[in-house]
């Protein structure tokens, strides 16, 4: 398996295990907003959510801007490509499981009916 910088994916994997954190993200994937938008859509304080964007910028997934009062909140350009690349990674590995898994159930099935075939006889 290919290798990953361990803080960074345990960072955006930490960061992504929120509810509401997702949903920003979901938000920013459709329009930047400032953090006053996104703790109203939210129904949060402004500290409140001024701590969820920190979580996520600290993870390289959001970057804001201030200008004037203003901070406003837009995803990174990074994206989630190796996070992607590291559940792909296991999703293969557990799609091979399965497959071998199935060829047993399927040849135990085999086995069982021709059983029943010959005690029948």
């Amino acid at each position: 398996m290919v290798q990953y910088n361990q803080t960074r994916l345990d960072t955006s994997f930490a960061a992504l295990s929120d509810a509401t954190r997702r949903g920003v993200l979901e938000q920013l994937g459709c329009a930047d907003a400032s953090i006053t938008e996104l703790a109203e859509k939210f129904h949060m304080t402004l500290t409140g959510m001024k701590k969820h964007v920190g979580v996520l910028e600290q993870a390289g997934l959001v970057t804001t801007e201030k200008v004037g009062r203003v901070r406003t909140c837009k995803l990174s350009l990074r994206g989630l490509g190796d996070e992607a690349a590291w559940i792909e990674g296991y999703r293969q590995l557990w799609a091979v499981r399965f497959d071998a898994l199935d060829r047993v159930v399927e040849e135990l099935k085999r086995k069982e009916k021709a059983n029943g075939r010959k005690r029948r006889a």
